[in-house]
Formats: structure tokens, C-alpha cells, sequence
């Protein structure tokens, strides 16, 4: 572990010296709440990257950049009176305590709670804090404040949590099962009648559905999907290092061809993984 040089009053310094409007950074300065959202979520994924990957001599840099993201956001917030990096920070620890009744007694840092809560007590009281506080911004339903910009597998799987928290979900994995089987039917209906506007409506519900049954299997969707395209990427690429090395490429394969080399890449990569 690297021995720490700088502290966080050394990292608001530095922001406030790329904002300084005479000798800061002219990238720096024009950036606004806006234009840094992009950035912030690059930041977000690559950091989920480094850690799917166990790539952990990186995820401390990329813990890093998302820090900075923050810390940008205070100095503009401070800019404009907004907010600053202290009420970011005690916001956060406030909210912290709030919503963890079962470890902060009378609502302070060390108040000490005897005994240990269940997993399955801790989400119940969570999910009731969250809803008091939708509640105390005028949000009245469940799904009031989920955003937006959420990818959309990410967004589709909060949304079914948040109705199964109010008591609207399929009971078992089988009652998924089947609700995707007649969803994957009534696209097939809509891809015979060459409807357009069918075919994108029943394309989504079977996506819903998935979701749905990933979220019942205890898998993250988002998580699922990544590391699945992941695995084609892998696949894919040593698909085209095996027909580089003949002196071909994938494009002047035959189907058949394509097949039969897909089956023995796959082959290959698992020797690889097994140690063979």
C-alpha cells in the first residue's frame, strides 16, 4: 500500500486552483453541472470494470476519478452558492444515520445498539426510511424517485423491487418462467404479422421479463448482461486471432464455418481456464 502524500484539503485545493478564473485550467472552466455528467458516468462504469475484473491495482485510481467527480461538483456548487463540499459531506453522514437505526443509537455516530438485526429487518426498515423521506418531498408513490437516466436494465430491475416491496410480484421463478414464455409467443405473433410498432412493444415486455427472472434468480441484470457480453467479446476476438493465424478472415466464412469455429473457440477458452 502507497503511503499517503496528499489529503483531501490538498484535493479541494487542487479543484479550486483548476477553477481559479485567472490561472485554472480553460477545460476546467467551461465545464458546468451539464457537461461533466458524461464524464461522471464513464468514471462510474470504468470503476465497475476494474473491480468485474479483479483488476484491483486500478480500482483505487478509479475510485479516485470518481471522487473527483464529486469534488468538481462541490467546487461549482460553492461557485454559485449552491452548496459546498462540507454540506455534500454532512448531508451524506446524516442521511447515513438516518437510515441505519440498527447500528447508530439516539441518532449519533457512537451511540451503540445492543444485539445484531436480521438482513431481512434491515431491508424492512430501510425500505420504510426511503419511503417517510419520498414521503416528506411530496413523493407519494414508490417509484417517485427513481431516475431517469438509470441504464435501462438497471432502471427496469429498481422499478420491479420497488413494486414487490408494495406487494405486486410474481410469486416464484416459475410464474416468471412462464410469463416469459407467452411473452416470447406474442413476439413471435407480432414478428409473423410484420408489425413494427407490435414488435418493438412485445420486444420490450420480454426484456421487462428477463429482468424480472434475473432479479428472482438473485442475479443484477445490468451485472449479467455486462459480463455476458463480456464473454462474446472474448469469444469474438479469438475467433479472429484463430482465422488471422490461417490467413482468412470471419468475414469469408461460411455459416457452417463460422459455427464450427465458434464451437472450437469456445473449446480453446476453456482449456485455458481449466489450466490445460
Amino acid at each position: 500500500m502507497v503511503t499517503a502524500e496528499y489529503s483531501m484539503a490538498d484535493l479541494l485545493r487542487v479543484m479550486q486552483r483548476l477553477r481559479d478564473p485567472k490561472s485554472g485550467c480553460p477545460w476546467d472552466l467551461e465545464q458546468d453541472f451539464h457537461s461533466i455528467v458524461p464524464s461522471t458516468l464513464e468514471e462510474c462504469y470504468e470503476l465497475a470494470q476494474a473491480i468485474e475484473h479483479e483488476d484491483f491495482d486500478h480500482v483505487a485510481e478509479e475510485l479516485g476519478d470518481v471522487l473527483f467527480q464529486v469534488i468538481f461538483y462541490s467546487q461549482m456548487g460553492q461557485e454559485k452558492n449552491l452548496f459546498s463540499f462540507d454540506e455534500v459531506v454532512s448531508t451524506l453522514v446524516d442521511k447515513l444515520i438516518r437510515r441505519h437505526p440498527h447500528v447508530f443509537a439516539n441518532g449519533t455516530i457512537e451511540g451503540l445498539i445492543e444485539g445484531r438485526s436480521t438482513v431481512e429487518s434491515v431491508k424492512s426498515s430501510w425500505e420504510k426510511i426511503k419511503q417517510e423521506e419520498r414521503t416528506s418531498r411530496n413523493q407519494t408513490s414508490v417509484m417517485s424517485d427513481i431516475p431517469l437516466a438509470l441504464p435501462a436494465l438497471c432502471r427496469a430491475q429498481k422499478v420491479q423491487k420497488r413494486a414487490a416491496h408494495a406487494n405486486f410480484d410474481w410469486p416464484a421463478v416459475a410464474d416468471v418462467w412462464e410469463k416469459l414464455q407467452e411473452e416470447l409467443e406474442e413476439l413471435h405473433d407480432a414478428i409473423s404479422a410484420q408489425a413494427p410498432a407490435a414488435i418493438n412493444d412485445e420486444m420490450g415486455d420480454v426484456l421487462f421479463t428477463c429482468v424480472n427472472l434475473a432479479r428472482h434468480l438473485g442475479l443484477d441484470a445490468e451485472a449479467t448482461l455486462r459480463h455476458a457480453t463480456s464473454k462474446f467479446e472474448q469469444r469474438f476476438q479469438q475467433m479472429e486471432a484463430m482465422t488471422d493465424a490461417a490467413g482468412t478472415t470471419l468475414s469469408s466464412l461460411s455459416q457452417a464455418e463460422l459455427d464450427q469455429l465458434w464451437r472450437q473457440t469456445k473449446a480453446e477458452i476453456a482449456r485455458r481456464q481449466r489450466g490445460l
